[in-house]
């Protein structure tokens, strides 16, 4: 039994939600869908499905097992495409969603760089801070910011996002400089409206805390009006740096609780699982990998822990 159906028949299960589904994605019976996935775990010598008469559930190990096997069934449907196409070049629309403040500050010089190695693609670059449904709305290709939970989809790491804490010194000048995470409740917070705090990271629930109890908050959901926002005083904003970071190593911002930064998110480019991957979206996210250097050419003017000035 080839070990590549076999793969294939569990991430299918897997993603369809059930051997019925699956089944019909497969074009092959249920019972032969459910011999795949049983030899598959009878090779691995582990559960990776657990079954009911209703539906199907990932084990723990089916869950690590699924993210691995996405990727090799890519890589191998990439090395096919890359194959079958290398004589061709990439032409055609290729439509993308980005974040707004990510695409107006970091995504003219991509394209534009991207389009004079390609030139035959015509670029429409949408922007939007919503999670857009690439399939439903005809997207190739969407750039998204955060912690990514499993899906169907395709995501290709890009580059870390770091987010700070910070202020401007007239406003610690005033209202004093934080040397704690509690110590977040007595300041005005700039909150930005898709943040979703929730994790292990010491200050969210000041942050959440500070909102829920006093009135006079300010919410946007753009980070670049949060930004500018504090850098008049109006309050503490946590932002990533790609945003923030002029203004911190400028000196219009200062970084508060360093040591409790939280963990970076990250910048993916997600795009529907193909068998055959269109050689316009294969390109750009060939050439999108590492084209913003590693570490991120935003946060290299911030010098890596920088100290909180006391004010």
């Amino acid at each position: 039994m080839d070990r590549i159906d076999t793969m294939q028949a569990f991430v299918t299960v897997a993603t369809e939600g059930s051997f019925s589904n699956a089944a019909t994605t497969l074009q092959l019976s249920p019972q032969l869908v459910s011999k795949y996935v049983s030899k598959l775990e009878e090779r691995l010598g582990v559960r990776l499905l657990n079954r009911t008469t209703r539906s199907v559930a990932l084990t723990e190990a089916g869950t690590h097992y699924l993210q691995h096997a996405q990727q090799i069934l890519l890589s191998i449907d990439e090395m096919d495409s890359q194959l079958g196409g290398l004589q061709q070049n990439p032409k055609g629309t290729l439509k993308i969603s980005a974040p707004v403040s990510f695409a107006l500050k970091h995504m003219a010089r991509l394209v534009t760089d991207f389009q004079s190695h390609y030139p035959l693609v015509n670029v429409d670059l949408q922007l939007n801070d919503r999670k857009v449904d690439i399939v439903d709305e005809g997207f190739d290709v969407a750039l998204r910011i955060g912690h990514l939970k499993s899906s169907s989809l395709i995501a290709k790491y890009i580059a870390p996002i770091r987010l700070i804490l910070c202020a401007s010194p007239e406003y610690l000048q005033k209202h004093g400089t934080p040397r704690r995470a509690e110590d977040l409740k007595d300041h005005r917070y700039l909150h930005y409206s898709y943040m979703e705090m929730e994790g292990k990271e010491e200050t969210y629930p000041w942050l959440k805390a500070k909102n829920s109890e006093r009135g006079g908050e300010f919410h946007s959901n753009n980070g670049d009006v949060l930004v500018d926002a504090a850098i008049i005083g109006a309050g503490l904003v946590l932002q990533p740096t790609f945003i923030a970071g002029e203004a911190i190593s400028s000196g219009k911002l200062i970084m508060v609780l360093p040591e409790c930064e939280p963990d970076p998110l990250g910048l993916y480019a997600v795009y529907a699982h193909r068998k055959l991957l269109p050689n316009k979206v294969r390109c750009f996210i060939d050439f999108i990998e590492g084209y913003y250097g590693t570490p991120p050419y935003w946060d290299k003017p911030i010098i890596n822990n920088q100290p909180n000035t006391a004010l």
